[in-house]
């Protein structure tokens, strides 16, 4: 005899669907920004700073800053004020372009970190994640205005809005007495905006409207009629052919 086990289980809804992708956006940037702590949290406890570790532009025995720069901060206000827009940010990246999201978030990293290193003023010493938050917003808006997608259009407004006035922290004339790394949010929106243009292909599609249908059903008539004549001409020259008349 066979026991049949019917499951009772239901079907996981689009929104539930949703909410664990949102999760799974978030764990990456949560992990990341984790580890910015706890290294500040090993400086507050052993009172070794390891800002001397940070970005050498153009020092080829201090290259390693390119990998070291973005992990090291200032104090815990430097830290913390980072930290939401990377979470944000970065859940959003990991959300929308979850199958290239890796891949554009180790770009960003090496990419702001080279260019640094070159562009940099000599002898200065850089340290902070703020170039990676600039290039996360340069690319969320530069991507959002590009791809002609309603949701990613949406969203890159929104980061306009909550971080438009970032922009300002490239130009140092506004902040002489602040002592900020402008060539890293230089660099890394600089990065951001070439990255977005880069996988202009890749993420969420852009929307497709009635008209655009329209558009592509004109263009398939139009092959056609232009497939029928050719078609036409083809039969006439074979039949002239056919009659010595060529």
């Amino acid at each position: 005899m066979h026991i049949i086990i019917v499951s009772m289980q239901k079907a996981p809804t689009g929104s539930s669907l949703e909410k664990q992708l949102l999760i799974k956006s978030f764990i990456w940037p949560a992990a990341f920004v984790l580890l910015l702590w706890l290294i500040k949290l090993v400086e507050e406890v052993s009172g070794f700073s390891l800002s001397g570790y940070g970005m050498a532009p153009r020092n080829l025995q201090r290259i390693y800053g390119v990998f070291t720069y973005p992990l090291l901060h200032k104090d815990l206000g430097h830290l913390a004020a980072n930290s939401v827009p990377l979470l944000f940010l970065g859940t959003a990246l990991y959300y929308y372009y979850r199958r290239i999201s890796h891949q554009v978030f180790i770009q960003l990293y090496l990419i702001s970190g080279l260019w640094l290193w070159v562009l940099g003023s000599f002898g200065s010493i850089h340290i902070g994640a703020s170039g990676l938050v600039y290039g996360f917003t340069a690319f969320h808006v530069t991507a959002g205005l590009i791809k002609r997608n309603t949701r990613l259009l949406a969203f890159s407004l929104l980061v306009m809005f909550l971080y438009g006035s970032m922009v300002w922290g490239i130009f140092p004339d506004f902040f002489p007495k602040r002592n900020i790394s402008w060539e890293g949010h230089f660099t890394g929106m600089m990065a951001g905006i070439l990255l977005a243009l880069f996988h202009r292909n890749q993420g969420p599609p852009r929307d497709q409207y009635s008209w655009d249908d329209e558009e592509d059903e004109e263009d398939e008539e139009e092959k056609g009629e232009e497939t029928d004549d050719e078609a036409r001409q083809n039969n006439t020259s074979s039949h002239l052919q056919s009659n010595g008349l060529t």
